[in-house]
């Protein structure tokens, strides 16, 4: 029986996707977790992993098409079945959900039609139209370029987003206008300047996901305040040490002590399902990382096993691929909890919104000198850390959350346990 494999939701709300690239052809072999397409949502651009495994039968959307999320794209042959067989089986139905496309089609006649040697038949393009993928014709927009001028690198001479970037980087800066003399003229009294920036769809999908989050899923929020004196001098003493390879940030002890906090209260490391609560025998933790505009989260996997300097070292790369536009899709699935840490702002504190169907996050604000009491009475300073943990009371009751926070609060401030 043919498997059929559609357009994966690469970010929470996102409504569609562009294929960039295909990496297979009709009659490769295809294995459970083989990257078979790069695909393209908002500001998110992942290697596409099968999640079955067969023999690639028909690919059903060409290079740079936009579809919607769960639409067909590829049909896979199972064991036994001929690639005619698998095609053959192929729902009608399906072939005809999937959307037209933005960008000039390929195909010729049904999506499903396949040429002898079982490759997608193509028409000619126009010659005065330059094939593109619809990102890259905003981007052209833009920045008023005109496609034509671009010799395009990817599959049959389309331009690509790389062109585009080279075309750019390549363009002599224009010089600046020369603004005419005219008399100033004032704006009338009861007008205000402004300008509309259009929503990006990462803007669109961000806020119809917290929006959802904060009409369907019943908030609660803890806040304690955490002495670090202890984990900044712990910090210093591995800086200072050149012999090992990795400095790890704040935030790496962070992540570290939340997983250990999971470890001494495990029934709060669950998720809420329609049908019941969720719990891990393992710390998954989503890392909110800027992009832009906008924000994504990927997931750092069984934290609890990972030392500090493979915490940073794992932290760094997806960071840094989260900028690049390079992140996996299953680095931005799963996880029970979110980390989101505004310190390097100066923030002092903050509350998060949960990301379903994350049960929690934890707002992680800037260390800072404040006064503090000491145990004789005697007014002190000490350097001080605000965290404030957003709840879901469907899986968390108050007293759980507290009792997860008050196990956080003792780790931080007593590093040496991370470490052992």
């Amino acid at each position: 029986m043919p498997a059929v494999i559609r357009m994966p939701e690469l970010l929470a709300g996102a409504a569609e996707a562009v294929l960039l690239t295909w990496y297979v052809s009709p009659g490769d072999e295809v294995t459970a977790g083989q990257a078979v397409a790069e695909i393209e949502a908002d500001k998110a651009t992942v290697d596409f992993e099968a999640e079955h495994s067969g023999v690639a039968a028909g690919l059903l959307v060409e290079t740079g098409q936009s579809v919607a999320v769960g639409t067909p794209i590829l049909v896979l042959a199972g064991n036994g079945e001929s690639v005619d067989e698998a095609m053959a089986g192929f729902a009608e139905p399906e072939a005809a959900a999937i959307p037209p496309s933005t960008a000039p089609s390929t195909v010729s006649s049904p999506a499903l039609s396949t040429s002898d040697n079982g490759a997608v038949a193509t028409q000619p393009a126009p010659p005065d139209r330059q094939f593109a993928t619809p990102l890259v014709r905003k981007l052209a927009r833009e920045h008023g370029v005109e496609l034509t001028t671009i010799t395009g690198t990817g599959p049959g001479g389309r331009v690509v987003r790389r062109d585009l970037e080279r075309h750019l980087a390549q363009a002599p800066t224009p010089p600046e206008p020369v603004a005419p003399q005219a008399s100033p003229q004032p704006a009338p009294a009861d007008e205000t300047g402004y300008v509309d920036i259009p929503h990006t769809g990462m803007r669109r999908a961000i806020a119809r996901r917290l929006t959802e989050s904060k009409n369907t899923v019943p908030h609660f929020y803890l806040e304690a305040d955490c002495r670090v004196d202890a984990l900044l001098e712990l910090r210093r003493t591995i800086k200072n040490d050149e012999s090992l390879p990795v400095t790890p940030s704040v935030n790496d002890f962070v992540l570290k002590a939340v997983a250990a906090a999971f470890t001494e209260v495990p029934d709060a490391n669950v998720v809420w399902t329609a049908d019941a609560v969720r719990k891990f025998d393992s710390v998954s933790i989503a890392v909110a990382v800027a992009i832009g505009n906008g924000l994504v989260t990927p997931v750092i996997r069984n934290v609890e096993r990972r030392s500090l300097g493979d915490i940073s070292r794992t932290t760094a790369d997806l960071a840094a691929r989260a900028r690049e536009g390079g992140l996996k899709q299953a680095e931005l699935e799963g996880g029970s909890f979110a980390v989101s840490n505004l310190g390097m702002y100066g923030i002092e504190r903050f509350s998060a919104i949960i990301s379903p169907p994350h049960s929690g996050i934890l707002a992680v604000g800037a260390a800072a000198k404040r006064p503090v009491a000491k145990e004789n009475g005697e007014l002190g300073v000490a350097t001080m850390m605000t965290v404030t943990l957003s709840g879901d009371h469907r899986a968390l009751d108050g007293a759980l959350g507290a009792r997860w926070l008050t196990a956080f609060q003792r780790i931080i401030e007593n590093p040496l346990r991370i470490l052992v």
